[in-house]
Formats: C-alpha cells, structure tokens, sequence
C-alpha cells in the first residue's frame, strides 16, 4: 500500500491509496489510535481496493472539530465519508456491504437506499 501525506486547506490529513485503484468516490475516515472499529473500517476499504483519507484526530485538534461539523458532537469512531454521503461508523460501512450497496457507492454512483 502507498502512503502519502496531504495537507487539505483547514487539515493536515494522510492520504491512503492502492495502486490498482478502480474505485473513484472521494473517501474519508475519521480515526483515533487503539480503534478496532477503526481498524476494521480500514480493512474493509482496503479490501475493496479503495483509496481513502484518513484523520486520526490525535494528530491535530482541528481533526475532531472538522468531524464534530460535520456529525455533531458525541459521534463516535471512526466516521467514514463516501463524496458527500455520510456512511456512519464501521457496522454501517459493513451493513452497506453485506446488502450489496458499498461497491456501487464507491465507484460514485448514487446513494444506497
């Protein structure tokens, strides 16, 4: 797997890639050190070959402040993004797994209903 550090404009963020990716909806996850649900969010994209941003909000403050905007406060690790769509936490990333949907929301297309 390759590596690559990004600084987005407000976050300083790592960017995760496959090199034979075929999946093409910008993906986000925010994490925190010592997460098994994290770590297996991470396993699940990683699977599925799909390259993913991770925020491990030890890193830098303004992580978790970027994440609580976007989910609110109380919200719980990790907290993945599939291009706009707010997925949930790792149960719901595998619950969109297990019903089909996830491959089709990572090449981008549209929302699992």
């Amino acid at each position: 797997m390759m590596s690559m550090v990004r600084k987005p404009e407000s976050l300083f963020g790592i960017m995760l890639q496959q090199p034979e990716c075929d999946m093409s909806a910008a993906i986000e996850i925010f994490t925190r050190p010592g997460c098994g649900y994290c770590s297996a969010a991470r396993s699940l994209l990683t699977r599925k070959k799909a390259a993913f941003t991770e925020y491990d909000v030890s890193l830098d403050p303004s992580f978790r402040e970027q994440m609580t905007k976007r989910v609110g406060a109380g919200a719980t690790y990790p907290q993945i993004f599939i291009g706009e769509l707010h997925v949930g936490g790792c149960d719901d990333l595998y619950d969109l797994d297990r019903a089909g949907k996830l491959d089709s929301l990572l090449a981008g297309e549209t929302a699992a209903s």
